[in-house]
Order: structure tokens, then sequence, then C-alpha cells
């Protein structure tokens, strides 16, 4: 049985007003709602992973603060934590398009019978894929991770298939944060043919920062954390319509 919920009952942990690096070459607000299952070594907003811990803003705040920006803003991003944690995401991202909004959401893929119900309200999705599926673990720390996240990935890239040509075409980049305690260059290269092969053709591959993150890395060795970066030289550079580094 699938539990409703009501756009208030979002547990939010803070609102961007106006970003323009949440959504690639869109002005959004963006809502970065508490909670998440897993705990990776590098995350750098680990104060958004205790899904217990009270939230600072309402919906009401939220729904305030758009009716201020409309004309202003292109859209809203859910953020996190993990958005697809909260049942409450899908009504909020009806009440978003109903003001007119479009939608973008940022998502690890650890939910994919929530996100396959947020789909169909959602413009743009930026999707963490940190690991082939067997090595998940080593990231997030809990085992059942990967099948969940590469399930999402299908989800998304069935989406946009069947979405294209459209009224309402479904957009997506690919994301995948590197650590040399996560992954290698060989294995970054591994994933990123693996990525090719299930069909991505738009894949961001983000350098880690210490901005944010905890200090000493959990479950990171001293060795491992003082490991050089990756050269980042070997990638399929050729198998992605898009494949940027930041």
């Amino acid at each position: 049985m699938v539990r409703t919920a009501a756009a208030c009952e979002l547990n939010i942990a803070g609102v961007t007003a106006c970003s323009t690096v949440d959504w690639p070459d869109m002005m959004t607000a963006t809502v970065f709602l508490q909670g998440c299952p897993w705990n990776c070594f590098y995350c750098h907003n680990p104060a958004l992973i205790d899904p217990r811990a009270e939230g600072a803003v309402t919906w009401a705040d939220v729904t305030d603060l758009l009716c201020e920006r409309m004309g202003l803003l292109d859209g809203v991003v859910f953020s996190g934590g993990e958005p697809t944690l909260q049942h409450a995401l899908v009504p909020a991202m009806q009440m978003v398009r109903t003001l007119g909004f479009r939608v973008g959401l940022h998502t690890a893929g650890a939910y994919p019978g929530l996100l396959a119900r947020a789909l169909p309200y959602v413009d743009w999705v930026g999707l963490d894929i940190k690991a082939v599926p067997d090595d998940y673990a080593t990231v997030t720390g809990r085992a059942p991770s990967g099948g969940h996240a590469w399930r999402s990935l299908e989800l998304v890239l069935g989406n946009r298939l069947l979405r294209a040509g459209s009224d309402h075409p479904l957009d997506y980049e690919v994301r995948t944060t590197v650590h040399p305690a996560a992954i290698d260059d060989a294995g970054l290269r591994e994933l990123g043919c693996r990525l090719a092969d299930a069909g991505v053709d738009t894949w961001a591959v983000q350098r880690f920062r210490e901005t944010g993150a905890r200090q000493p890395l959990p479950r990171v060795s001293a060795t491992d954390a003082e490991a050089a970066p990756l050269r980042l030289d070997d990638l399929p550079v050729e198998r992605f319509r898009s494949l940027v580094i930041r």
C-alpha cells in the first residue's frame, strides 16, 4: 500500500531563494529536504542525513517565496538529503507545477519506487551514480544501495525515452563524485563505459571537495585520505554527447 502525504508534511532543512548552479542554465529556488538513508563518506551535507532532525523551513514558507518570485525564477529544484525519502515530495511537486514553475530533482536513486511516482512531474533530474553496483557499499556504507541506484537510472532513461518529442520532455544529468578511496582511474573508466552501455549520454564527473565534508572522512583510512587525486585523463569521452569535469 502506498502511503499518501500532503506537501505541508515535508521536512525541509533549508531553501536557497535564487540559484544558478543547481539546474544547468536555469534560475531556480532550491529546496533542501532533510534525511538520507545512506552515509556516503564524502557527503558534503552531513547535517542533512538524519531524517529525525527537525526542519528549519515550512512548506508555507516555500510557497510564499515562490509566489513572490513568479516571473523571476525558471523552476524549483528539490534536493537534499535524499528527496525521495519523503512521501510528501510528490504532492509538493504537483503544487509547484500548479504555480507555473518547472520542477528539477537531485537524487541518488535510493528509492526507485517513489522516484517512479515523482518522475511524471519532473522536467530535469540530476542523478548521482556513485559506482558500479557491486562497489556501492564502499561509498554509501549500505549493502543494497547499488541495485536501487541503477534501477533508478533505468527509470530515468526509460522516462526520457517515453517522453521524447512530447510537450513535457525529461532532461537529465548523471553525476559521479570521485575520491581515490572509492575509485581509481581504471575503475572510473569502467564506470563510464557501463553508463554509456546503459544509454547515458550526459555525464558529469565531480572532483571531491573538502568543503562541508566530515573530518576525518568516515570509513576512510589515513592512507586513502591522503592519496593523490585521480588524473581523470582516461575517460571514455567519445561515448558521451556531453562529458564535463567539475
